[in-house]
């Protein structure tokens, strides 16, 4: 056979090999990660609990998902094994202030504003105390025509059948 026709042949066997290769590599981290863990240690469950390991078996972990609650899990649900800090951050919500010396920023603008700046007026006659009045589209002479008593141009008053 020519090199040619056992080229693609040669290509595919060495990539089956570098993802088998990466694959046991991840394996292996994975049962060293698993070994590192020890009673009093926080973990991540590959579901996503954060907990406390209280045993170690052979294949399973006793965790302790809440004070007093204890739940037996198979080792390979262990999805990482958390350091002290991180653990405290996540499930306590403990930091240690590390910024001391950097300013405060508000929550909001107000500090940011002058307190004494000039207030808008709103008012049309310039007077603070009332606000401006809302024009809704009737005007003074249709409610004008029917506070006299005068009848609608059509004939018909709101009471009457066929009236829109």
């Amino acid at each position: 056979m020519n090199l040619v026709t056992l080229l693609p042949f040669i290509v595919l066997i060495g990539a089956m090999f570098l993802m088998t290769r990466s694959a046991k590599k991840k394996q292996q981290a994975a049962a060293q990660m698993r070994n590192e863990m020890s009673p009093g240690t926080g973990v991540r469950t590959i579901g996503g609990m954060y907990a406390t390991v209280k045993e170690i078996g052979d294949d399973t972990v006793t965790l302790e998902v809440a004070p007093g609650v204890h739940a037996i899990y198979a080792k390979n649900s262990i999805g990482a094994v958390l350091e002290d800090e991180e653990y405290n951050r996540i499930v306590h919500g403990t930091t240690e202030d590390l910024t001391l010396d950097t300013p405060v920023v508000p929550d909001d603008a107000s500090s940011l504003t002058e307190a004494d700046a000039p207030k808008a007026d709103l008012s049309k006659d310039g007077d603070a105390g009332e606000a401006p009045k809302l024009d809704l589209g009737k005007g003074d002479e249709a409610k004008g025509d029917q506070a006299k008593g005068d009848e609608p141009k059509d004939g018909k008053s709101d009471g009457d059948a066929g009236t829109k």
